[in-house]
């Protein structure tokens, strides 16, 4: 799906206010577009920042046409968005809300709605979002494109038209987590022990402790919710518990993550999905933990540069990161795939690292923050591909994508171009006048 259609079916339609005289201004099948959706529309647009490339009055209804051809194939298609889809969605869009304006209470004071009213209204939007987005994947699912057709398309292409490759690398890494005293430990589990004391005495709602004392800080602006999730969304130890649950207002005994300690107090249940708050809290890490784990890198990265071990026997030998200690310590980009990352594509602190390093070189021992939480690391520069132009030989798989995304646009478009052609198409006058994104509208 574009930008521009994205942002449209965010900013939602509703009733036309009092000083606006409602019209039909296009029909589409056996579906109006009226004057206020359009009018609606453009206001929503123009409060989140979007900046019209042309007339407003153009591109706004074909793009409201446009998303009533999507939906019409979609009943023809028997495609529709399960309630629980739809709830995650919305619940993603509201903790991004959230996140940008500061707190609950912003939210509802910008959009002059209540969190319920707001939750409602992008019900429909994220519905029909998700059924548009079914359908665009079953068009352009038909398109094929073999290698042959790479090497022809980038042959024929223009050089100052062929993609430029980001200077890419291979990392291999060894991580080990300073070593938390038992006090500290003690000290977060009494902390939430407390915490559900005071909520089952009726001292403090779970909310409020959430807000004030819970560590995720997303979940935390919204009083601990996090909305609707499925099993495999979150961590093994967190389902195990958040499922097993079924008494709204129950809260569960302490449950231990790679993202520290929880309390968990059960909402509701929606088909296969829970919805929970929790309080997440972290034992204290002194700084002589961390040095002592930074020293203990640095031995080992001795080790390595001396010749006494190899990088990848200290991998399986002490390496505490489990994404990786089973490929000798050689991070995977989950993005692409591959073991191949640009500058931007790793995290902060090991880009700063890599920049200056050479090929073979092992770095010296530094820290990072994984889940919230400091983990000391070393870093060998696996290898290294400069900037370049692509070419068949070394980037196949980026111009398979940049052709096969070619192909599949031309294939929406024709799409597009024949439901336009079998569909009824009418704009009233004064509306017509528009050099439109898809030309022949209410020619049949």
């Amino acid at each position: 799906m574009s930008v521009l259609m994205t942002l449209l079916l965010q900013c939602g339609v509703s009733v036309a206010q009092s000083n606006v005289i409602d019209e039909i201004v296009w029909v589409v099948g056996d579906e109006a577009i009226y004057r206020s959706e359009v009018e609606e529309t453009r206001r929503d647009a123009q409060k989140n920042g979007i900046q019209w490339d042309g007339d407003p009055y153009c591109i706004i209804p074909e793009q409201l046409a446009l998303n009533k051809l999507f939906m019409n194939q979609a009943e023809l298609d028997s495609i529709f968005a399960s309630d629980e889809d739809v709830a995650d969605l919305v619940q993603r869009d509201l903790n991004n809300r959230i996140e940008k304006l500061g707190s609950q209470d912003k939210v509802e004071e910008y959009f002059e709605m209540t969190m319920d009213q707001l939750r409602s209204r992008l019900f429909e939007q994220y519905r029909q979002e998700y059924v548009i987005n079914e359908v665009r994947k079953k068009i352009i699912s038909k398109v094929k494109v073999t290698p042959a057709e790479v090497r022809r398309y980038v042959k024929d292409m223009p050089q100052d038209e062929i993609e430029d490759i980001p200077t890419q690398v291979e990392v291999q890494i060894i991580t080990q987590e300073p070593i938390i005293p038992q006090e500290e430990i003690d000290a977060v589990k009494d902390e939430l022990r407390e915490y559900t004391r005071r909520v089952q005495a009726g001292e403090v709602p779970f909310t409020t402790l959430a807000t004030l004392y819970s560590e995720d800080t997303q979940s935390a602006k919204v009083g601990g919710d996090l909305g609707f999730f499925g099993r495999s969304q979150m961590v093994p130890e967190f389902s195990a518990v958040a499922f097993n649950m079924n008494e709204p207002g129950k809260i569960s005994k302490i449950v231990e993550t790679e993202y520290g300690y929880h309390i968990i107090q059960f909402m509701e249940r929606l088909g296969d999905r829970v919805r929970v708050r929790h309080i997440l809290r972290r034992p204290n890490i002194p700084m002589s933990s961390v040095n002592a784990c930074l020293e203990r890198l640095d031995t080992i990265a001795n080790d390595i540069r001396t010749g006494n071990h190899t990088f990848e026997f200290c991998v399986a030998a002490y390496s505490q990161d489990k994404d990786t200690r089973n490929n000798n310590g050689l991070k995977s980009n989950r993005e692409t795939l591959s073991s191949k990352f640009t500058l931007e594509e790793l995290e902060p602190e090991i880009a700063r690292v890599i920049s200056s390093m050479h090929v073979g070189e092992v770095s010296d021992p530094f820290t990072i923050v994984v889940k919230g939480k400091p983990v000391c690391a070393i870093v060998k520069l696996r290898s290294k591909i400069n900037g370049h132009k692509a070419n068949i030989s070394d980037d196949y798989e980026v111009l398979y994508d940049m052709v096969t995304q070619i192909r599949q646009q031309e294939a929406l478009e024709k799409w597009i171009r024949e439901k336009q052609r079998t569909t009824y198409v009418r704009i009233s006058e004064g509306w017509n006048d528009c050099e439109f994104m898809y030309p022949g509208w209410g020619q049949r």
